[in-house]
């Protein structure tokens, strides 16, 4: 923030208790140290919600870049599906078979014996 030195503490002193006198001065010394703790305070202030605007910020940076590698990863799986389907043609010909078929064929293949002779 301010940076002063110790020498020029000394002569703003100095020149406070001429211009002042010393009747004045502590209560001078008073009210400048409670304004400096409230600029202080004050600062602080500002900086802790800067600090938390930029924590903010960030978070949804992360969280454009998650949905965007979400967007990306969604859109490969369903060119990846569209990929694996049959064209229109293909499923004219061979239709899904019933959930009764295939509850079917699962017992069938439990009856038969894996003895494979």
């Amino acid at each position: 923030m301010i940076e002063i030195s110790f020498g020029k503490l000394i002569l703003l002193a100095l020149v406070a208790l001429i211009v002042l006198g010393p009747e004045k001065l502590p209560q001078a010394a008073r009210t400048a140290g409670a304004l400096m703790r409230r600029v202080r305070t004050g600062w602080d202030s500002v900086k802790a919600e800067v600090e938390r605007e930029l924590q903010v910020e960030e978070i949804r940076r992360q969280a454009r870049e998650a949905a965007a590698r979400a967007q990306a990863a969604q859109a490969e799986l369903d060119e990846t599906l569209r990929k694996m389907r049959p064209t229109g043609g293909a499923s004219a010909e061979a239709p899904a078979p019933s959930p009764e078929a295939a509850v079917a064929d699962v017992a069938a293949a439990k009856e038969t014996p894996h003895g494979g002779a």
